[in-house]
């Protein structure tokens, strides 16, 4: 008999992305769509026995930066060998359109500084066949991927095509300005971008100490750009700022300024900074608020710390500044590790003053109380005792001695992990807080982006094997902890095909032996265009990965099927 399906997996454990209680049953796929759930009689052309495993709809990361990458990788990795069937890009106000000639390596500036991917792999694989958004999208549709990918305009390259560099010295807009911002802000929703991001903090800037565009703007300018959006009549409004305080009601009014003028959705990153860490409090307080008063804001929160990886196979480490180590830094990793192995050269190095000890990032290289081993497999959740500070304290020796040692371990690929964000009382608890708050969304996983240096893109992972599994009396529903996942980010963004295991809906599924659910090291590979370094994170428990009906991974390999596409919004013109 012909199978009346082209795919049925078989009796697995369904989440179906409303934070409904787990089932048992049948999911069969037929053209790219959900066709049945439940107890399925008809056969499948593949059957899949699911068993005992866990049935997802496909992750959505609302958060990354594959604005480059998606131009020339076909795989992007390490988002899609973690379950990530749909990525948001276009985040945190820097993106490559629209451009002018003129401006490309200005933009290639904003995106090497702001999301540490470097210029040179930028320039050797941006092919620049676009100059306005509708172009971009044009270009990112011709190529086939491993995931579906949706795109935001971004206010950097849009200040700069309208200002030019009146938008690099920072200077206010004028009204002809904000008005041609809005336009094109209206044209590029239309033609599919599902919304528009800014950048309002000092801490992203060029390599050259120059910052991003839209640092300054005006509230006149960015309601003006939001009303783009209310013309269009679709797509979402994401902002990055540093919520310093006195300024922080000042800043958080403008966002509601820009949500009640625009009516569409407004998202922003949330994290606890540990120099001021009751702030994030603060700013979920006025949400809670906001959003009781009627207005779409929610607040992207992270399931863990954010956290630099220091070791020698990355851009820093805690000797990245001593003179000694500059000397040999452009050298291969095992030259490097048997130079350092030496004695001669420790004690040369140990003996020494680093070039820079004032700025944020030298001090975050040595603040050992905040430094733990990661391991292997990684640990998140790293006890206070645990910290480089301590093992140096018990063993009666200079803290910088036992990094300098633990970072030569495993011939130089071991790393330290050096939270920054959300891990201010040495432990999850407020990220916990941020997770199951009712106005946040789940993101900040910034794939695609900080490729020597953060490994965030097993977010999705983590949240569930951690959050769902390991976490002891904190463990939080698993069918719940999916939904985040899933639904909510899709119904935040208009996604209205995806993020439910109901039939009608795309068939972006994810088999996963919950038991088996964790990630390995993250380990540097020299394949981005000239060779170029990233950080890249294997997954183990994903047994399939299917976008579009089509299986992409199988047990975490790739099954060469490149299903994904370019997702525009829904009103888009065709």
């Amino acid at each position: 008999m012909k199978a009346q399906h082209d795919l049925v997996i078989r009796g697995g454990t369904v989440a179906d992305g409303t934070g409904s209680a787990l089932f048992e049953g049948d999911v069969a796929v037929k053209d790219g769509r959900i066709v049945e759930v439940g107890h399925v009689a008809g056969s499948g052309t593949e059957e899949v026995d699911a068993k005992g495993l866990l049935v997802t709809p496909g992750f959505i990361d609302i958060h990354t930066h594959y604005d480059g990458q998606a131009t020339w990788d076909e795989r992007l990795a390490p988002s899609s060998w973690h379950g990530v069937t749909t990525a948001v890009m276009g985040n945190c106000g820097v993106g490559f359109a629209p451009v002018r000639p003129a401006d490309r390596s200005m933009l290639v500036k904003f995106m090497e500084g702001v999301e540490d991917i470097p210029g040179a792999v930028l320039d050797l694989g941006l092919d620049w066949k676009w100059e306005s958004f509708g172009d971009y999208l044009n270009a990112l549709e011709r190529i086939n991927r491993d995931m579906d990918i949706c795109a935001q305009i971004a206010h950097g390259p849009l200040r700069l095509y309208v200002m030019g560099e009146r938008a690099t010295r920072l200077e206010a807009a004028t009204p002809q300005d904000v008005a041609a911002m809005r336009v094109l802000t209206r044209d590029a929703i239309a033609q599919g971008a599902l919304g528009f991001s800014t950048s309002r903090t000092l801490n992203h800037q060029t390599l050259a100490g120059d910052p991003v565009p839209g640092l300054r703007a005006t509230q006149d300018e960015l309601v003006g750009i939001a009303l783009g959006l209310r013309d269009a009549g679709q797509g979402v409004f994401q902002l990055i700022s540093d919520w310093d305080t006195p300024d922080l009601q000042t800043e958080f009014e403008m966002m509601c300024a820009v949500a009640t003028r625009c009516g569409r959705p407004v998202s922003f990153s949330l994290g606890q900074r540990h120099a001021t860490p009751h702030v994030w409090k603060e700013l979920l307080e006025r949400t809670h608020a906001a959003v009781d008063a009627g207005l779409k804001i929610r607040a992207q929160v992270a399931p863990r710390a954010v956290g630099v990886l220091l070791g020698l196979q990355g851009s820093l480490n805690p000797f990245s500044d001593f003179p000694a180590y500059k000397e040999i830094a452009n050298k291969g990793l095992s030259e490097r590790v048997a130079i350092m192995r030496t004695p001669a050269f420790r004690a040369k190095l140990l003996a020494q003053t680093p070039d820079d000890t004032t700025s944020p990032i030298a001090r975050r290289l040595r603040s050992f109380e905040y430094i733990f081993p990661l391991g292997n497999p990684p640990n998140y959740e790293p006890t206070r005792e645990s910290s480089i500070a301590h093992h140096a304290a018990r063993q009666k020796r200079p803290a910088q001695e036992v990094a300098y040692d633990m970072i030569l371990e495993d011939e130089g690929k071991n790393f330290l992990f050096g939270p920054i964000n959300n891990y201010a009382e040495f432990n999850l608890n407020i990220c916990r807080q941020m997770i199951t708050d009712k106005d946040t969304l789940l993101g900040l996983g910034d794939g695609g982006a900080h490729v020597s240096i953060i490994s965030d893109s097993n977010y999705t992972t983590f949240l569930l094997a951690y959050w769902g599994r390991d976490c002891g009396k904190d463990k939080l529903d698993l069918g719940w902890l999916v939904k985040r996942q899933t639904r909510d980010n899709a119904q935040f963004f208009g996604l209205l095909d995806r993020g439910l295991i109901k039939p009608g809906m795309k068939a972006d599924i994810n088999v996963i032996d919950f038991d088996k659910l964790t990630s390995d090291r993250p380990y540097m590979a020299e394949d981005l265009p000239g060779g170029g370094k990233r950080l890249l994170q294997k997954a183990h428990g994903y047994r399939m990965t299917l976008v579009n009906g089509t299986p992409t991974y199988i047990d975490g390999v790739s099954t060469g099927a490149l299903p994904g596409r370019l997702v525009r919004g829904e009103k888009a013109a065709p």
